[in-house]
């Protein structure tokens, strides 16, 4: 099968839930937020579910602590341990991935925006003359205090080349073969930068606006047309992996 990217957003926040922009703070998952992500776990994640553990060759998680606890509540018997990660939750399925827990896919920085709305930020720029007569768009205008698309941009092509050179190249090009190196990479972080992400893994421009939308505990599939690697592609929808008996 050809490697996929699957990215996941954390569970439900007081914050998420409210609107609040949430990227530095430590914000932990709601009750509902973490029954939601042990449902996504159970449906999405197994040896005949779209993310087969036993497939992951790396896992990337976010240092925030709501973005670790989602992925410690998921079906996934991970192996590897960090300062800052807990063991994984029992009865997962066994994964040998090595987890990795990277500033590449923290959240936005939103700069003075950091736990405000859309529409206070609105209210804020119209009284600091920045509105121009449009709206916030952060895929535009960014965050001041914070990042820059541009920023954003730089990190995430960062980690994509990453994921590309280091995870899906060798098994697209055969050198993994009989290694049990599947190459799937498995994204835990947040909404506005797995969105930014979908967005340059295709190799679209932050400022074109990315219209992708993914809920808290949302899951994506990012993959590549004709097996190759020099055609990145969104996978609308994927099927689940049977066995062959």
């Amino acid at each position: 099968m050809t490697p996929r990217v699957f990215i996941i957003r954390h569970g439900e926040t007081t914050w998420s839930l409210s609107g609040k922009h949430t990227s530095t703070t430590n914000i932990p998952l709601t009750a509902s937020g973490e029954k939601r992500v042990l449902a996504t776990g159970r449906a999405l994640v197994g040896n005949d579910r779209l993310i087969v553990p036993s497939k992951l060759s790396h896992i990337y998680v976010s240092p925030r602590l709501r973005a670790q606890r989602t992925l410690e509540l998921l079906n996934i018997a991970y192996q590897s341990r960090t300062p800052l990660l807990s063991p994984a939750r029992e009865g997962g399925i066994p994964c040998q991935a090595e987890v990795e827990v990277t500033e590449d896919v923290r959240e936005w920085d939103y700069g003075d925006y950091e736990g405000i709305t859309s529409p206070e930020i609105n209210r804020i720029r119209k009284e600091q003359g920045l509105d121009d007569g449009r709206k916030w768009d952060i895929w535009r205008d960014g965050c001041p205090g914070g990042e820059s698309p541009a920023d954003v941009t730089a990190r995430l092509d960062r980690l994509i080349k990453d994921i590309r050179e280091k995870w899906h190249r060798p098994v697209m090009e055969g050198e993994n073969v009989g290694e049990g190196k599947k190459g799937d990479v498995l994204i835990v972080a947040h909404g506005h930068i797995l969105r930014a992400f979908a967005q340059r893994w295709a190799g679209k421009e932050l400022h074109d606006g990315p219209t992708f939308l993914l809920e808290a505990g949302g899951v994506g599939t990012l993959s590549y047309e004709h097996h190759n690697i020099n055609e990145p592609a969104i996978l609308l929808g994927g099927a689940f992996v049977v066995g062959d008996d």
